[in-house]
């Protein structure tokens, strides 16, 4: 396996004609790890699989934790091994975005329209115009037939899909179903900052996804009832929402549940699909 810091290695090292890409901010687990398991098999053995591992500065607000991420290359570069990895391109700002702060006043974006100013996009300006800027760059740098991305971030797997969509990319875009821990919390690279405490009362965010999906086929007031009941007091609940597969206004048949909810000072994402019934 190689790793390449710059975009002229990252092009020179393709060279297979089937490409996945898994693309990831470090810090990895085993939900990036189950990733790139599915990436390989895919692409076949036959295939390159490319981990980029790029902390994206353009999709963190003001006072979120983008200087405290964790940065752990030498950690992140073993999981892509063991789990099948052909390369990991970890560029610097500089290699990405031509200077050391990201968006400069006159840069091209991606502009997410208005399902980037819900939920996420609500609570985090800016943040997919960030994301989905960044996800295009690096499927123009990697050139991938497939992508995988994690469904725990649907809101962001809803939009690559339709960017992907709308503009014409020659991309298979794959949604991979949510890696968690013995209690039902969804792996994320923010678990590390809840205290033990924390991380007990913490479960009850799973749980309340769990009592909403149960409870939906009596219709939406009632499941959101049961799911906010679920949670613990300390907990801080952003929004707990059910939606349809496309993240609009829920309707009878398929759905999706959202919810995001702070425990200390860790912000906590999570979702499941759900049948929602007649009101």
């Amino acid at each position: 396996m190689k790793v390449v810091h710059t975009v002229a290695d990252v092009r020179g090292a393709r060279n297979s004609s089937s490409r996945g890409v898994v693309m990831t901010m470090g810090a990895l687990h085993d939900g990036h790890a189950s990733l790139i398991r599915e990436t390989r098999r895919l692409v076949g053995s036959a295939g390159t699989v490319i981990v980029t591992d790029f902390v994206n500065p353009t999709q963190f607000g003001v006072g979120e934790d983008f200087s405290q991420y964790p940065r752990t290359l030498d950690h992140d570069v073993a999981i892509c091994a063991e789990a099948g990895a052909d390369i990991v391109f970890a560029p610097d700002v500089v290699e990405v975005y031509g200077n050391a702060s990201g968006f400069l006043a006159d840069s091209i974006t991606i502009d997410p329209g208005p399902l980037g100013d819900i939920l996420e996009g609500a609570a985090r300006p800016g943040h997919m115009r960030g994301m989905l800027t960044v996800v295009a760059k690096l499927m123009g740098l990697t050139q991938p037939d497939v992508a995988c991305f994690g469904e725990k971030d649907y809101q962001q797997l809803t939009l690559i899909r339709r960017m992907v969509s709308d503009l014409s990319m020659a991309v298979e875009v794959v949604g991979v179903p949510t890696v968690r821990e013995a209690d039902g919390l969804a792996m994320s690279s923010r678990n590390r900052y809840l205290s033990s405490d924390e991380r007990a009362i913490a479960s009850c965010i799973p749980a309340a996804v769990t009592a909403v999906v149960a409870s939906a086929g009596s219709g939406v007031p009632q499941a959101l009832d049961a799911g906010r009941a679920a949670l613990h007091p300390a907990v801080d609940l952003d929004y707990l929402v059910i939606t349809d597969p496309e993240l609009g206004p829920p309707i009878p048949g398929p759905g999706r549940v959202l919810i995001a909810a702070r425990v200390g000072t860790t912000r906590l994402i999570d979702n499941d699909a759900c049948i929602v019934g007649t009101p």
